[in-house]
């Protein structure tokens, strides 16, 4: 392989840089500071200072210890005084002949005479060429500083991009799970980059670019690491975000010194994470003039597929929010190939979870098959979160293995957060016990709803209970019998309460929320109503990875308006009415497990079953 030659650290020169105009700086401070230091140096020494006829009444007083003689000036120490006080003579007389006029023997006196001339006049030559040379220093530094360009200074326009050659990334495609099919199309990528003669003895051409579309958490960015890994090639990883700068220009400047670092280095792979962040649609802000993101996403797209061949040089992208991209930056010759990961199935689950289990003691009771059915709709992110928080729970309880109670634990503390201790009264526990046996019951005798999983009245986020039915398979579609059940069972509390307290709470808010969003969604979206099947929705067009685009449609008048809320109310009432009845049907199995709930706070399947009987498979 290649050997790539490590160039100058751009943060190493940014702090040089910075250092210098500190330095630079502190000589301007002292500049600035040492004429005001020295003026109140010089006002305390002008405190100091005496009249010649005191001077000679303290000598003649014999107050005066000695007296030292500096040109014209007299420094006089005075007895018991250290510092000492200063008078000035006449230049033209000397300290002798001063005393003999004014009455004094010199012999008397303890006086030394020095010479400084060459002192005072080599500070006078300091004080003026000082101030000139730190001056001259300091524009030195600022000059050299400037000198290799505004586009240069500071390196902000060299590209942060985190290299990692072969051997330096341990994760690989073996660590890669739950989603096959993206793995097999980088897998190809990798390949091309290694035996690039095999596609081209055929006529094929490299793709230029592999995005990779997903929900957040289902491993985009842990499959750019295994190619990394997997790869042999130098491998170039940034996110969108470090392009952007304060500076105008900047973040072109970073994609054309990433490029060439990648080309200098071909074969080789940049890797742009969240790249929504630079590529976005342009046109579509309010802001006039000139735009730092789309002069970045210019750029992005001449170094992918301008005049300059860039076969040797793969590009991968990801991003959850593939609907805002840019329509040029989709297109083939740049994004080739576009990846869409979704959440995985109990088989990737599977995968996902014994990837994951490595490194971690579990019990032999431990099921893993139920544990993939437990957990639909849970991302590789949240399988790998639920294991370490199942790990964390069994460490805190002193235990040697991990059980079945924190993996059920973990899993809905994943989704839910953690348990609460709330202070309720005995009635609002009562009410809380028999609002969510209410959900369990009517779910339990609907023919199209899913076994319950679990029931607990522990408060944990916002909600003082829960009850979970989990899907029993991966659906792709739901019918309008399901979705029928659906509704009645998420009323489900709200009938319990009705019948048996004779009252109503805020507690159901959330559950009649939900209920009239999807009946509105099965009469405007789903043409599930008498209405028939036409969409009463949003005027709205989706692009080809969801991006809505807004037109002007026939707009919904006020009597249709009307009806589609008749529909909607109809839809409300009938599944209420459905679920009030099967509450009073089954009231007895309702006390029961309101009872044990109150005792136990949580049932789980098995004892929720043992009370209500197994339920039919739907």
């Amino acid at each position: 392989m290649k050997k790539i030659s490590p160039k100058k650290n751009g943060k190493f020169e940014f702090k040089l840089k910075l250092n210098l105009w500190k330095v630079g700086l502190v000589f301007l401070g002292i500049i600035i500071f040492a004429p005001l230091f020295l003026g109140l140096l010089q006002t305390k020494v002008d405190d100091g200072q005496i009249e010649l006829s005191q001077a000679i009444n303290d000598i003649k007083d014999q107050k005066v210890e000695k007296v030292s003689i500096e040109g014209d000036k007299l420094l006089l120490t005075y007895k018991g005084e250290q510092i000492p006080k200063i008078t000035t003579k006449e230049a033209n007389i000397s300290f002798p002949e001063l005393m003999e006029r004014s009455g004094i023997d010199p012999k008397t006196i303890n006086y030394t005479v020095s010479d400084q001339s060459v002192v005072r006049a080599f500070g006078e030559i300091a004080g003026f060429i000082l101030p000139l040379a730190i001056t001259g220093a300091v524009i030195l530094f600022i000059m050299r500083a400037q000198n290799k360009g505004a586009a240069d200074i500071f390196s902000f326009g060299k590209s942060r991009a985190k290299l990692f050659s072969k051997g330096k990334q341990s994760i690989t495609f073996a660590d890669v799970a739950g989603v096959d099919e993206a793995k097999r199309e980088l897998e190809e990528v990798v390949d091309f980059l290694k035996n690039p003669g095999k596609y081209r003895a055929i006529g094929a051409r490299t793709p230029k670019g592999v995005l990779l579309f997903g929900p957040a958490g289902v491993g985009k960015t842990l499959l750019a690491k295994a190619v990394a890994g997997e790869a042999g090639v130098p491998f170039f990883s940034m996110a969108g975000s470090e392009f952007m700068e304060m500076l105008v220009g900047i973040g072109a400047s970073r994609v054309r010194d990433l490029f060439g670092q990648a080309k200098a280095a071909a074969p080789s792979i940049i890797f742009i994470d969240e790249i929504d962040a630079i590529g976005r649609q342009r046109g579509k802000g309010f802001i006039g003039g000139h735009d730092e993101r789309e002069q970045t996403l210019n750029q992005i797209l001449v170094e992918m597929d301008g005049f300059t061949p860039n076969d040797n040089v793969m590009v991968i992208a990801a991003t959850n929010r593939g609907d805002l991209l840019d329509p040029a930056l989709l297109r083939p010759g740049r994004f080739d190939r576009r990846v869409t990961l979704d959440m995985p199935d109990k088989e990737g689950r599977l995968a996902i979870l014994k990837i994951h289990a490595k490194g971690k003691t579990f019990d032999k009771s431990v099921n893993w098959g139920r544990v993939a059915d437990r957990t639909v709709g849970f991302s590789g992110a949240d399988l790998e979160n639920m294991l370490n928080e199942a790990a964390i729970l069994a460490a805190r309880a002193n235990k040697k293995e991990i059980d079945m109670v924190e993996v059920e634990e973990a899993a809905t503390k994943v989704k839910l957060g953690p348990a609460k201790k709330r202070l309720q009264s005995a009635e609002d526990k009562k009410i809380t016990a028999y609002h969510e046996g209410g959900h369990a019951i009517v779910t339990n005798f609907l023919p199209k709803m899913d076994p319950v999983h679990r029931i607990s009245i522990v408060a944990r986020g916002m909600s003082l209970g829960h009850t979970l039915i989990p899907p029993a398979a991966d659906r792709t579609h739901d019918s309008k019998s399901r979705l029928l059940n659906t509704i009645t069972a998420m009323l489900g509390g709200r009938a319990a309460e009705d019948v048996i307290f004779n009252e109503m709470t805020s507690g159901a808010s959330n559950d009649i929320e939900k209920a009239t969003s999807l009946a509105r969604a099965m009469v405007v979206d789903f043409g599930m109503s008498s209405l028939g099947p036409i969409n009463y929705g949003n005027q709205t067009d989706y692009g080809e990875f969801g991006n809505p685009e807004m037109y002007e449609g026939a707009k919904v008048s006020q009597a249709m308006m009307e009806k589609i809320d008749i529909e909607i109310k109809k839809i409300i009432d009938t599944a209420y009415k459905e679920a009030v009845a099967l509450i009073k049907k089954y009231k007895k199995d309702l006390d029961k497990v309101a009872k044990a709930l109150l005792e136990k706070e949580t049932l789980d399947r098995d004892e929720f079953e043992k009370i209500v009987g197994k339920k039919a498979s739907a």
